[in-house]
């Protein structure tokens, strides 16, 4: 299901009060932070008057600031009327990409919108986002820069518009059926459906998370809205050379996520090991040396070449488990295994069957490769398993006030959208101790809010939805 949608700002509230169609369903606003105290108030304030009482909402900031942003968060929450879950995170693990992943598994509605904090993203669209997906019964709602009524008219600058439409048309070309019916993979503003999220499956490395979800997690349903751009609204982007390489790396970490593809790309990085060989043993037999030792030396420096590019780009995020000498010795182990082996399996294919010279080779170097690879995954970059669990986190409550009152409908979780509390809001912190611990504190008003259900992720749990 792909198409594209748009609802005139006016017709908003009409269209999630008065519609006839499907119940707008609950929404959490993820918002990923970094160093943004600046725009915190102005977001949560044009959040109030942008979000109908008819769609009832809460908002998760996932925070890697060095500033001030958390402090602003917990006292701009005091104010508004939903509630408002701060996590902060001590390492920033995955970049934007994983803290947009954190917010998505401390969500407890049907619907997550996610978007920036600098007001890019304009959060009057919000409800036209959960709109489309639930007259279309789409999963994956794209705001859209690049159809009709939308515009990148927020890009400072030629370099930036042109970066954005290359990395538009690298992503579109790299991954066509995965993107399929998204014409802004770049996009960092969506809504989706929370069911059709695994979160164990995403790697995010950087800060395009549209592009991680629609690849592995495949969402059946796509439309998209149109949406213009905005000039942010304070402070400096974040958008540096540094964070383009880890782009890059991203893209080549998806493409490469099959084993198929892991296997195509292994063959061509032993392809390039040699000019390194080749420039190693004219050296060596240049300098005088025999060219059987001088053979042997520089396979050496082929394989070093290998090993660095496939620690780099090939096997990046399974390298945790082993140390680095243990890596390199394993790889040189295999790699030099491959000339032992190969050389007894040729003579097997010419002498006993009878093969002709060429083919031989030609297959013993294919079986080589394939033994090779095989080896190289399985015994030195299996991937490292989740030592950590959920814990190290602490949290406590943050003051707030808000409006109370009942949605009327029971949420994905099984329970219903009530809350008597006033604005309680829950702050949480990342920490690296592996120790867990909730705390509580009173409203704005000096009513201690009742105590609720622990969090799935060892955090208090944040007010339901309390709009009517």
């Amino acid at each position: 299901m792909n198409g594209h949608e748009g609802t005139a700002p006016g017709d908003l509230g009409s269209c999630l009060e008065d519609d006839p169609g499907p119940e707008p369903g609950a929404v959490t606003i993820v918002v990923p932070t970094f160093n943004e105290s600046a725009n915190i108030r102005e977001l949560l304030r044009r959040v109030t008057d942008s979000v109908p009482a008819a769609l009832p909402c809460e908002v998760v900031f996932v925070d890697d600031s060095t500033d001030d942003t958390p402090q602003v968060i917990t006292e701009a929450a005091q104010d508004c009327p939903f509630p408002v879950m701060l996590i902060h995170r001590e390492r920033p693990v995955g970049g934007l990409g994983g803290a947009v992943v954190e917010g998505i598994k401390a969500a407890t509605s049907p619907w997550v919108v996610v978007m920036d904090g600098d007001l890019q993203h304009p959060p009057a669209l919000v409800p036209e986002l959960v709109a489309a997906g639930e007259r279309s019964r789409a999963t994956l709602v794209v705001a859209s820069r690049y159809i009709e009524g939308g515009s990148r008219a927020g890009l400072a600058g030629g370099y930036r518009i042109a970066v954005s439409r290359l990395s538009t048309w690298l992503t579109k070309g790299l991954f066509p059926r995965g993107l399929r019916g998204i014409s802004d993979p770049m996009s960092g503003f969506f809504a989706i459906r929370r069911t059709a999220v695994t979160a164990d499956a995403l790697k995010p490395l950087g800060y395009k998370i549209l592009l991680e979800l629609a690849v592995r997690c495949r969402p059946p349903g796509v439309t998209e809205v149109p949406f213009v751009f905005q000039d942010r609204y304070a402070g400096e982007s974040k958008s540096t050379a540094r964070e383009g390489l880890r782009f890059l790396r991203h893209l080549l970490a998806l493409r490469t996520s099959s084993r198929l593809a892991r296997m195509i790309a292994f063959g061509l990085i032993g392809l390039t090991g040699f000019l390194p060989n080749l420039l190693a043993l004219h050296g060596l037999t240049t300098a005088g040396m025999h060219y059987l030792p001088a053979e042997i030396v520089a396979n050496q420096a082929g394989v070093a070449w290998n090993f660095l590019l496939i620690e780099l780009l090939l096997f990046r995020d399974r390298r945790g488990h082993r140390h680095w000498a243990d890596r390199t010795a394993r790889f040189a182990l295999i790699a030099n295994a491959d000339l032992v082996l190969r050389i007894p399996l040729i003579a097997l294919l010419v002498g006993q069957w009878h093969m002709a010279v060429l083919p031989a080779t030609a297959l013993a170097l294919v079986t080589t490769f394939v033994l090779r690879f095989a080896g190289t995954e399985a015994l030195i970059y299996l991937p490292a398993r989740d030592r950590t669990g959920r814990g190290g986190r602490t949290g406590r409550g943050l003051p707030g006030r808000g409006r109370t009152g009942s949605a009327g409908r029971t949420g994905s979780a099984g329970r219903t959208g009530h809350d008597s509390r006033d604005g309680h809001a829950t702050t949480t912190t990342t920490g690296t101790d592996g120790t867990t611990g909730t705390e509580n504190t009173t409203g704005a008003e000096g009513i201690a809010p009742t105590e609720d259900a622990p969090h799935p992720h060892g955090t208090s749990r944040p007010a339901q939805h309390g709009r009517q």
